[in-house]
């Protein structure tokens, strides 16, 4: 299951390497990937197999979240794989560095 640890974060999903990416927000990201990984969210994640967690960014305020949530949907494609390449090269899924 998941680790109880909760936090804010802007995060991307991808279904593979230079795949298709969904950009969300929460306040519980271990529990919304968990959610998308498992496919009990219906939606674009589940529509197109997103489960791999390839980039995150915590933040502090839920408002400044969806801000930079909004500013990176605004992103061209390829400067979303600049930041998803910037931390996370090979496209891990991040998820897993959490939950062993």
């Amino acid at each position: 299951m998941v680790a109880k640890e909760a936090f804010i974060a802007v995060y991307m999903m991808a279904n593979r390497k230079h795949g298709t990416l969904y950009v969300g927000v929460t306040s519980q990201l271990l529990l919304r990937v968990y959610q998308h990984r498992e496919g009990l969210l219906p939606g674009f994640t589940k529509t197109y197999g997103l489960k791999r967690l390839v980039w995150f960014e915590p933040r502090e305020s839920m408002i400044f979240t969806i801000h930079r949530e909004k500013q990176i949907k605004k992103y061209k494609r390829d400067w979303k794989i600049n930041l998803i390449q910037r931390d996370n090269p090979n496209w891990d899924d991040l998820y897993l560095g959490f939950t062993g």
